[in-house]
C-alpha cells in the first residue's frame, strides 16, 4: 500500500520542529523557569471580545494558558513556562490553527522589558547562524533588534495616530494591511506601548496611563508573540473582564464565566510580565515553510 504523501513530505519539518521544541525547553531551564502543565479544559477563560473559545461539555477549552499559570505565580512560583495545546473558533489559513501549540513564560521579577530581552536571546538561541530566511526575506536576528512604539508605526506607516485610528474604528484594519507587513523585514521588529484600550490583561504605564505596557513581536511581517507586564490590581482586571463580557455581549457572542478564582489570587502577585509565542509560526519561520499545515502532523482538514 502506498504511504501517505502529505504527511510523508512532512517528515524533515517535523524532525526540525522536535529539535526547534528540545532547544526552547533547554533555554528555559537553563534560566531558571520551572516547566509546569495547567489542564486544558476550565470553566472559562478570560472573556476577551475578539477570541472564541470551543465548548467542551459545560466547561472550555483553554484559549490560553495565562490565568493558571499566573495562579501559581501568586502561588510563589517565580518563573514559569509551558508548551501547550491550545483552541480557538474560527482561526484557520495559511497562519492559523484552530487548534496550535503555545509557548508561554512568566516571571515575578521583570517588566515587558526584560520579555523583550528573553526573546532576542532565545531567538538567537533557535538561530546560531544569525539570519534566518522565510518568504523570500533575509532577517537578520544576531544585529539589534528594532524597538518602535505603536504610535510611531501608525504615524509612520498609516499617516494617522494610533489613538485617531483606535478612534474611528481602523485601528486593526490600517495594522493588519499597512503596518504589519513593514514590521519585521530586515531585524525582528519589537511594536511596544498599545493604546490603554488595547491592554488586555497588562498593566498601564504608570508616567503614562493612556498607554499599556504591552508588546508584540514581529519577524518578516509575521506577529510570532504577545507580551506584557501583567496587570496585578484585581478590582481592574475584574472591571475589564465586565467590559469584554459587554463588548462580547453586544456582538452576539456567547459569554463566559468570570473566573473568580484568578480575581481573588490575582492581588497575591506584586508585579510580574507575561508572554505568549506561536509555536506553529515559530517553526514555520525557522523550516522556511509559508504555510502552517507543513508544520504540524495534521491539519482539522486531513482528520
Amino acid at each position: 500500500m502506498e504511504p501517505n504523501w502529505a504527511l510523508a513530505r512532512k517528515r524533515q519539518n517535523l524532525e526540525q520542529r522536535a529539535r526547534i521544541v528540545q532547544t526552547i525547553r533547554a533555554f528555559f531551564v537553563e534560566q531558571g523557569y520551572l516547566e509546569v502543565e495547567t489542564p486544558h479544559r476550565l470553566p472559562g477563560n478570560a472573556p476577551e471580545p475578539h477570541i472564541d473559545a470551543e465548548q467542551s461539555g459545560d466547561w472550555f477549552l483553554q484559549t490560553s494558558p495565562e490565568l493558571c499559570m499566573k495562579r501559581l505565580l501568586a502561588a510563589g512560583y517565580p518563573k514559569l513556562f509551558q508548551i501547550g495545546r491550545c483552541w480557538r473558533q474560527g482561526e484557520r489559513g495559511r497562519r492559523h490553527l484552530p487548534e496550535f501549540s503555545l509557548l508561554e513564560w512568566y516571571r515575578t521579577d521583570g517588566t515587558y522589558l526584560d520579555l523583550m530581552e528573553e526573546c532576542e536571546r532565545l531567538l538567537r538561541r533557535l538561530v546560531p547562524s544569525g539570519v534566518l530566511t522565510w518568504a523570500e526575506q533575509e532577517i537578520d536576528v544576531a544585529s539589534a533588534w528594532e524597538r518602535l512604539t505603536v504610535d510611531d508605526a501608525f504615524r509612520r506607516y498609516a499617516g494617522i495616530s494610533a489613538s485617531a485610528a483606535l478612534d474611528a474604528g481602523e485601528f486593526d484594519l490600517l495594522l493588519a494591511e499597512r503596518i504589519e507587513p513593514k514590521l519585521g523585514t530586515t531585524t525582528p521588529t519589537l511594536l511596544y506601548d498599545y493604546p490603554a484600550p488595547l491592554a488586555a490583561l497588562a498593566r498601564r504605564k504608570p508616567d503614562n496611563p493612556r498607554l499599556a505596557e504591552r508588546f508584540e513581536l514581529y519577524v518578516a511581517g509575521l506577529e510570532l508573540a504577545n507580551g506584557f507586564s501583567e496587570l496585578t490590581d484585581p478590582l481592574e482586571q475584574r472591571q475589564r473582564f465586565v467590559q469584554d463580557e459587554a463588548a462580547r455581549s453586544a456582538a452576539g457572542k456567547p459569554g463566559y464565566p468570570i473566573p473568580e478564582k484568578f480575581l481573588a489570587e490575582l492581588g497575591g502577585i506584586e508585579s510580574a510580565a507575561g508572554i505568549a509565542l506561536g509555536v506553529d509560526r515559530l517553526v514555520m519561520l525557522l523550516t522556511g515553510a509559508e504555510d502552517i499545515a507543513k508544520v504540524v502532523t495534521f491539519t482539522p482538514e486531513e482528520l
